[in-house]
């Protein structure tokens, strides 16, 4: 009898503790941190509204800085779609996730693509507690090969076993139907296409309210969310905009919006000049601009709908870019560059229940984020083995952090990874080295502190400095295994 109750009281007390235990963790993943990533394609940094450097509103996106943690010296260490995002989900730099050019069929067979077995940022936050969902634009899997001179494919629907972890799926591929986008939810197979008729930050920032609100259970109530939201705009074409935030800018042309003294209006050097010799999509500048405060508001939209969810106090808010946009300086367009406007893009962090606002000129890199955002989130213990990124989160509170000398600029095609260009973004300098097919080797140095604007090539200035300089790419390059 005394056996049987000792029987009984044991497994009573197991079942204690096991209660106790399951209600221990309810309670730690509620005290957890909820995550709202949001990043927009192709939003320079001088498009920070507080910034007054681009002629936009950005009221939301300010008071974010002014009341969180604004990184002024973020970049994007390869300003390009596929490889941002691979780095920001992987923690790697391109060579190491194998994303070193735009995901497309052209480029799959090179294995130009997020890898199945890549243990990214979204999996880490699932692995441990969260309910993780993703909104907008993918642009990571690579669509079945196609041969040299066919057309390429862009777009592909990302199966259910490929989304890392991701319980809550709207997404797309890639396209720039922006005015008429369409998407795959959770549930859809590929033939399940779902088309709107809505300007596309607009019609997400209504899908994420709803995912906040969880009428259809599209999150697990009793875990804190992480959702990722990827807004197309201001990506091309500038001008699929609404109206109302083409008001602003009426009857203003580009040279009324384009003030960085390094714009070149004539003898630009890429794509169609029209008849005036001016490239014809410089014409479509306020529309970019118009397209930047529109993400500001429906950006805002969503933070007031955080607030009267009773989410806001504990849901940490991030707000960066894939990359810039040149916009007509140094005579260029868009992306892919070693320039401050490719290059230098917004990071905002934003969690005030925790960190005190500030501005810090920290040297944050893209495989930066996904360590430093665990060890922000209590986490920092389940980085990944292989992530190349370093935690950076002590800088949030005020402690010591070895602080970064050097931001890596990377830019290759997949075919022939060691050529294209290389550099890095030092405390004063952005020094870049472009080699062409034939091994032939151009230089560009600048010094950031006393040319803001990089309009002075200064190599061969000093030939003792560039050999310098030179050592120290080569370097950075060794450490990294790159065959260039």
């Amino acid at each position: 009898m005394k056996l049987k109750r000792l029987v009984i009281f044991s497994i009573a007390l197991l079942g204690l503790l096991s209660c106790t235990s399951q209600s221990v963790k309810k309670s730690e993943n509620k005290e957890r941190p909820n995550l709202l990533f949001i990043f927009a394609d192709q939003y320079r940094r001088a498009s920070l509204g507080f910034l007054n450097e681009d002629p936009v509103n950005t009221p939301n996106i300010d008071k974010l800085a002014e009341t969180g943690v604004f990184f002024s010296r973020a970049v994007s260490n390869h300003p390009l779609c596929s490889p941002y995002r691979a780095m920001l989900m992987s923690g790697k730099y391109p060579l190491s996730s194998g994303v070193v050019e735009n995901c497309n069929s052209a480029n799959t067979a090179y294995g130009n693509f997020l890898k199945k077995e890549e243990i990214c940022f979204s999996d880490v936050l699932v692995q441990n507690g969260y309910s993780a969902g993703y909104v907008g634009k993918w642009h990571l899997d690579g669509p079945p090969p196609t041969a040299p001179g066919e057309k390429k494919v862009w777009d592909s629907w990302c199966p259910p076993e490929d989304r890392h972890g991701f319980s809550f799926w709207y997404s797309y591929g890639t396209h720039n139907r922006h005015n008429n986008p369409y998407y795959w939810d959770t549930d859809g197979g590929i033939e399940d296409t779902i088309f709107v008729r809505q300007w596309s930050p607009e019609h997400e920032a209504e899908v994420i309210m709803k995912y906040l609100d969880n009428p259809e259970k599209q999150r697990e109530k009793d875990k804190p969310f992480a959702l990722f939201w990827s807004i197309n705009p201001p990506h091309t074409p500038f001008n699929q905009v609404p109206e109302r935030y083409r008001e602003k800018y009426e009857g203003m042309d580009y040279r009324d919006v384009l003030n960085r003294p390094n714009v070149e209006f004539t003898d630009n050097h890429t794509w169609k000049k029209g008849d005036s010799g001016v490239d014809a999509r410089l014409n479509q500048a306020p529309d970019y601009f118009a397209c930047v405060d529109g993400v500001d508001d429906q950006i805002g939209r969503v933070i007031e709908h955080l607030k009267e969810s009773g989410l806001y106090e504990n849901t940490i808010i991030v707000f960066t870019a894939d990359h810039g946009e040149m916009l007509g300086s140094q005579g260029l367009m868009h992306k892919n560059v070693w320039f401050r406007e490719a290059m230098d893009i917004p990071l905002i962090v934003h969690y005030p229940k925790s960190i005190s606002a500030k501005t810090d000129d920290l040297m944050l890199s893209v495989p930066d984020y996904m360590p430093t955002m665990l060890g922000l989130m209590g986490l920092g213990d389940e980085v990944p083995e292989g992530v190349e990124g370093k935690d950076y989160s002590n800088v949030f509170f005020e402690k010591p952090v070895e602080r970064p000398t050097k931001q890596l600029y990377f830019g290759t095609k997949p075919m022939n990874i060691d050529t294209g260009a290389r550099g890095f973004r030092s405390d004063d300098y952005t020094f870049a080295v472009v080699k062409d097919d034939k091994g032939e080797k151009f230089y560009y140095l600048f010094n950031d502190k006393e040319d803001p604007y990089q309009m002075k090539n200064l190599w061969g200035e000093n030939p003792e400095f560039d050999k310098k300089l030179e050592t120290e790419l080569a370097d950075l390059l060794r450490s990294m295994n790159d065959p260039w």
